[in-house]
């Protein structure tokens, strides 16, 4: 049986120019989707899955985030003097406490592997999660619930993978498909951005990631890659050789919340789910 997961990575690092100048001071992973931010999306999904430790892999002027999962003494005394129960339980009774919560710093912003690199003292050896906040999955159960179930079966790494169109290769990895049931896939490759002409299949990585500590062993190299960044991708495809790789279709719908228009979409997919919203309320 697979080793559990229970530690998992935020890389939260990213300046978020695209939502400029809303971005200019707040962390673009406090951006709310209704009236919950990114990154508490994230975090929700994360211990859904069993995940009690967490780190957010940081830059200077993201320190929003600490404070969004610090306790807020004096609003919840406010809160509680007002009598507003609502308001108090949406900060208390019903935000994520994870077990742990730690913060690391990522000094340059030399890529997304560079970014899970910087959490490896926190990881140590064991298999862990990343999550990315700028997908966020509309899924029941969860993303990461539904990647830890195929991963006991699996083990190795796990990826959560979309078909995407031919003429958006260039901007994902995307495996090499040797088995492939129709949601679970077995790679023997994988390309950082390939142009269409060159990518082996349309089977794009996605935001989540189980992965094994072997990927440190790559990482630590430095090695740069696309866009000349140290890519997370390039230090998988270095263990497949001796790691089993999988990528997971995953049973719910994925925003890109890093664009403009998912963002908006997401808002008006989970406004819809909630019933609080119905009637113009």
């Amino acid at each position: 049986m697979a080793k559990t997961v229970t530690k998992a990575v935020f890389p939260v690092a990213g300046l978020g120019t695209r939502f400029l100048p809303a971005t200019k001071v707040l962390p673009k992973e406090m951006l709310p989707v209704v009236d919950k931010p990114l990154i508490q999306y994230a975090v929700e999904e994360a211990m859904e899955a069993g995940i009690d430790e967490m780190v957010m892999v940081t830059a200077p002027g993201k320190s929003a985030l600490e404070d969004h999962f610090s306790p807020a003494v004096e609003l919840e005394s406010f809160l509680e003097a007002r009598g507003k129960t609502e308001a108090l339980a949406s900060i208390r009774d019903d935000f994520p406490h994870p077990k742990k919560i730690s913060f690391a710093r990522q000094g340059d912003p030399l890529g997304l592997g560079h970014a899970v690199w910087c959490a490896r003292d926190f990881i140590g050896n064991e298999p862990f999660a990343v999550l990315l906040p700028d997908d966020l999955i509309q899924a029941t159960p969860g993303c990461l619930s539904q990647m830890m179930d195929a991963y006991q079966g699996t083990g190795g790494n796990v990826v959560a993978v979309e078909e995407v169109a031919a003429d958006l290769t260039s901007r994902y990895g995307i495996l090499d498909v040797t088995e492939d049931d129709g949601r679970l896939a077995r790679a023997k490759g994988l390309v950082e951005k390939p142009s269409p002409d060159d990518a082996p299949s349309r089977l794009a990585i996605i935001g989540r990631y189980i992965l094994q500590p072997e990927v440190f062993e790559h990482l630590d190299k430095k090695v740069t890659g696309a866009g000349g960044e140290i890519q997370l991708t390039d230090a998988l495809a270095a263990t497949l050789e001796g790691t089993p790789f999988h990528g997971l279709r995953i049973d719910g719908r994925r925003f890109d919340c890093g664009s403009k228009m998912g963002f908006v979409e997401a808002n008006s997919a989970f406004a819809a789910e909630r019933s609080d919203l119905h009637g113009g309320g």
